[in-house]
């Protein structure tokens, strides 16, 4: 990486202010950046370093208003954290796009079939007629398994193992050590207290532009799919169980647990360690606080917290009144002993 001022500027169309010549190769925190790196100011909390940082260049929003002078060359947009987001982006492009052919030793099946551009790393196995689109990239030690489907531009990273027949649109990234296609949790009580496994025949279904954390799973139907609607973005160590459907762009935190046939509308933002139990409705545009456990079905535009998760207001109040209850077991207790005072005594 190196740009210029100027070519960054036209970019992400942003507004120059300063030496349109000068280049950076490197990305910094505003805090401690050096020359030769750019940087970016959103959370105005940061904006003493503004004034402090060595950072070359430094992207701020058009709204801001110095009350210093800045010494680094200034680029000014709308939005400096998505525009620093795009920068980031066209970085790791171009390093990933370098990546190309078929390190040895991997296994390829002789069905499969592999797009242009593609890379695939040492020690992977891609079994019968798995088909690799255009630019995508799998990285070491993935298992690919038979009948896999991944779209166009997609990365797959170290360890990533994806079981037979399920399907990856175009767009998206799988992080290391997730495991797509495993086993629902399917098992039949008998009568002598034992669990027979049910067989699970459907598959996982994932659309375009979703993004998948490090060691998250993902299970495959019993019957039918498991899908990840366009746009979703999960963490890192997230469980979805069978028959899940996530809706377009949504947004799940890490440690997340979502049972059996439960349907995520869109736009549902998820907070982290959330448990939510199977065969529910979760409405669109709904937010569900960290660590909430969710029981029941909800409307769309809900916001839930606490466990049992209810609404968001009568949470807050609950947990008001929860931080108070040492102070009025005491004050009752004090209430209790005042009636006794009070009370005739038995003869």
């Amino acid at each position: 990486m190196n740009y210029s001022a100027r070519q960054i500027a036209l970019l992400v169309n942003g507004i120059l202010d300063g030496d349109p010549e000068v280049a950076v190769n490197a990305f910094g925190k505003i805090e401690d950046a050096k020359a030769g790196e750019i940087s970016f100011l959103a959370n105005p909390k940061y904006e003493e370093f503004l004034y402090t940082s060595g950072a070359s260049i430094i992207l701020i929003n058009d709204s801001l208003a110095p009350k210093q002078k800045i010494s680094a060359t200034i680029i000014r947009v709308p939005d400096a954290y998505s525009a620093f987001a795009i920068l980031l982006t066209k970085y790791h492009e171009t390093v990933t796009q370098q990546l190309a052919g078929i390190q040895q030793p991997a296994h390829i099946s002789a069905s499969a079939k592999l797009g242009e551009k593609h890379y695939v790393g040492a020690f992977c196995y891609l079994g019968d007629n798995v088909v690799i689109g255009t630019n995508a990239k799998i990285f070491p030690n993935c298992f690919i398994g038979n009948n896999v489907r991944i779209g166009d531009n997609c990365i797959v990273y170290a360890g990533v193992k994806i079981y037979h027949d399920c399907q990856i649109g175009n767009h998206v990234t799988i992080h290391a050590g997730t495991v797509i296609g495993s086993d629902g949790f399917g098992f039949a009580p008998q009568a002598d207290g034992s669990y027979k496994k049910i067989p699970q025949l459907g598959n996982v279904l994932i659309e375009d532009d979703v993004e998948i954390g490090a060691n998250t799973t993902i299970d495959r139907a019993t019957m039918g799919s498991t899908i990840i609607r366009k746009g979703a973005k999960l963490d890192n160590l997230i469980q979805i169980a069978h028959n899940v459907e996530i809706g377009c762009n949504t947004v799940i935190a890490a440690q997340t647990g979502i049972s059996g046939s439960t349907k995520i509308g869109k736009n549902v933002m998820i907070g982290g360690q959330v448990g939510i139990i199977g065969h529910l409705q979760i409405g669109d545009y709904s937010k569900i606080g960290a660590q909430s456990g969710v029981t029941k079905s909800t409307k769309p535009n809900t916001a839930l917290t606490g466990s049992p998760a209810q609404d968001n207001i009568s949470g807050l109040r609950s947990q008001a009144v929860m931080r108070k209850l040492p102070e009025l077991e005491k004050r009752l207790r004090e209430l209790e002993s005042l009636v006794s005072q009070l009370l005739p005594e038995k003869v």
